[in-house]
């Protein structure tokens, strides 16, 4: 009986276990939804943004932006890793962390003075696991980041640029591109320079040698306008891709657990209902002996 009792016990256990991962499964289902909602939503609005930014700066102009213009030799560059702050998302957050470590021991040959600063606790534990230290860590993003969050951040960002302090700015982070596709990518986002340029989609809006566009009150408060705009919007976009990229992760996860904790109870039961039926056949054979032997 003992075997039998053990199988049942572990069989709970699976069940209870089974519990938590559809449960996270539902959560993370419902949650991407609305996070897959607001990424494409602000990507469309951040994606004809850039290409505005970079229509203006190819456009003739004289007016020039210190966003859009390539530092000749830069000394200072800040890394940015977004990550999640929970696990039990697969391969997401091991992901990230490869490619940011990639990144760091390239930009650490290129740049007299490198930052890196983390989002995300699973980062910050990962990268110290591989003896990198960030020099500044976020844990306040969750999985619904809001603007004006991101903004206050890319506030600092903006202004160390035009101080001098910063002159890069890279960001490692998971693109979402649908529901089957999402990878670790690597991006510069400061300074913007071609911002816009080389979409498949972008039509031509510029003729050689002058401007189709007119400005008012002038070229240079349009673009101080715009291109600040650009850079806060686009990094509003990495933090909803990457918040959606864990939920599809974590979704996909803990689907995968629920189906391997539904075989695993099938197993046990088959295995237990055997075990149960063996017991029963010896405790017959054991009441037939006695009895016989009673007879004799």
């Amino acid at each position: 009986m003992a075997k039998a009792r053990a199988l049942d016990r572990r069989r709970k256990s699976i069940r209870n276990i089974r519990k938590i991962t559809r449960t996270m499964e539902l959560i993370s289902t419902a949650t991407f939804r609305r996070a897959m909602d607001r990424a494409l939503a602000a990507g469309a609005y951040t994606e004809r943004l850039a290409q505005l930014v970079g229509n203006v700066s190819r456009s003739g102009l004289k007016a020039r932006h210190p966003l859009l213009e390539q530092r000749p030799d830069p000394r200072s560059a800040s890394l940015l890793v977004l990550s999640a702050n929970r696990g039990l998302c697969g391969g997401y957050n091991g992901g990230v962390l490869r490619l940011a470590a990639l990144r760091w021991k390239e930009l650490r040959g290129k740049f007299e003075n490198l930052r890196l600063e983390v989002s995300g606790k699973r980062g910050i534990v990962g990268l110290r696991f591989r003896k990198i230290y960030p020099d500044r860590t976020f844990t306040h993003f969750e999985d619904r980041p809001r603007l004006d969050e991101v903004a206050v951040l890319a506030k600092g960002y903006l202004e160390a640029f035009e101080a001098g302090g910063l002159d890069r700015l890279d960001i490692v982070y998971t693109k979402f591109e649908s529901l089957t596709r999402q990878y670790p990518v690597s991006e510069t986002l400061l300074p913007i320079g071609d911002a816009g340029r080389g979409g498949e989609k972008e039509e031509e809006e510029e003729l050689e040698g002058e401007s189709i566009y007119e400005f008012l009150p002038s070229a240079e408060s349009i673009l101080a306008e715009i291109v600040p705009m650009s850079f806060r919007f686009k990094l509003f976009k990495c933090f909803l891709d990457a918040a959606v990229s864990e939920q599809v992760a974590r979704m996909l996860a803990m689907k995968a657990a629920t189906e391997n904790a539904d075989q695993i109870i099938a197993h046990l039961t088959m295995t237990y209902n055997r075990a149960r039926q063996g017991q029963i056949t010896n405790e017959l054979l054991e009441v037939i002996s006695g009895a016989e032997a009673q007879n004799k």
